[in-house]
């Protein structure tokens, strides 16, 4: 029997949460992830990057993560300009936006509103493989409005060169509420040429491997909230250990929440270091607790505390108290 190859997983860009502090704080502590993918950046005619972007996707930010930069735009040349800036910046690949589902990004046709234009498209990545020197991967849904569409769009895209093709199973009318389409997937994986990775509602190690038993020739999964809810959920799902620590403490999920803990300071340290006032550092944190707290059994109260936290003080007080009453620290 041929043996299975190994599924890589993928850390999808959140915008607002996934930003370099994040990215060092997660590789850092925990390990499985094979690539992360940065929130997108989005070129200015003229003006280029921003100070923001240029700081997440700066070297010195992401010294030995596997990141790739992606880029949101439906202008081929702010595409090559900016993979060329990433390629002298020692990035191997680059990743187009395709999937974002935002009005606002959708009403620039951009995103996933990019989707309703092939002969757009197709003159865009004429363009770009026609001088871009790095590999290009793309990010996707299924569709605009129905997931029939993606036949054409998987046909556009096995037109060119491009490194893999990363599909969100839903259409850009479903956003992130409607059940994900399996069915409308298996097709993308059935006429695909490129490498093919499944995006789309991967809450728990279970989930990925159902996923995978299912559709055995997929290359990558990407996992998006139910790694920010879960930050250990790659080594869950890999089988993996960190650091061979047997003193760790493990609940029966193999969740070994002394690094979660750990994490979570490293976060706050982080955010602290780059930003001014607190304000902005809670903004951030809370976020990140706001999809953390489901896998703190019975601990609502203490969810209610950290978004009404008004201090990083009084957050650390807060959270402190949460891991002592479950006996992690």
């Amino acid at each position: 029997m041929e043996k299975q190859h190994k599924v890589q997983c993928y850390a999808a860009p959140l915008e607002g949460i996934t930003g370099y502090i994040y990215r060092n704080a997660h590789q850092h502590i925990f390990q499985g992830v094979d690539k992360y993918f940065t929130p997108f950046v989005t070129p200015k005619p003229k003006k280029g990057l921003n100070t923001r972007e240029k700081n997440d996707i700066a070297p010195e930010h992401n010294k030995n993560i596997p990141v790739v930069p992606q880029i949101l735009t439906n202008k081929a040349a702010d595409f090559i300009k900016v993979a060329g800036m990433m390629e002298e910046l020692g990035y191997k690949e680059v990743n187009l936006n395709l999937g974002c589902p935002s009005g606002t990004v959708v009403s620039k046709k951009k995103g996933s509103g990019f989707l309703a234009d092939l002969e757009g498209m197709k003159y865009f990545f004429d363009e770009v493989f026609s001088q871009v020197n790095i590999e290009v991967s793309v990010k996707t849904r299924l569709g605009v409005e129905n997931p029939d569409e993606v036949i054409d769009l998987m046909n556009v895209y096995n037109a060119f060169p491009i490194s893999e093709v990363i599909v969100h199973a839903r259409v850009r009318e479903d956003y992130y509420k409607r059940p994900v389409n399996q069915e409308a997937f298996a097709q993308c994986l059935a006429i695909s040429k490129h490498p093919v990775c499944y995006n789309g509602d991967l809450f728990t190690a279970q989930d990925i491997e159902n996923l995978t038993a299912k559709f055995p020739d997929i290359k990558a999964v990407m996992l998006g909230r139910g790694m920010i809810a879960n930050p250990q959920l790659t080594e869950v799902f890999c089988g993996r250990k960190a650091h061979g620590d047997s003193t760790s403490v493990e609940n029966r999920q193999g969740l070994d929440y002394v690094r979660w803990k750990a994490f979570l300071d490293e976060l706050c340290y982080g955010y602290e270091h780059i930003m001014s006032g607190g304000r902005n550092v809670l903004f951030k944190l809370k976020e990140v607790w706001s999809y953390m707290i489901t896998f703190f059994p019975e601990s609502e109260k203490y969810g209610k505390k950290i978004k009404k936290a008004k201090t990083v003080e009084e957050y650390q007080r807060i959270v402190d108290t949460l891991f002592r009453e479950k006996g992690i620290v």
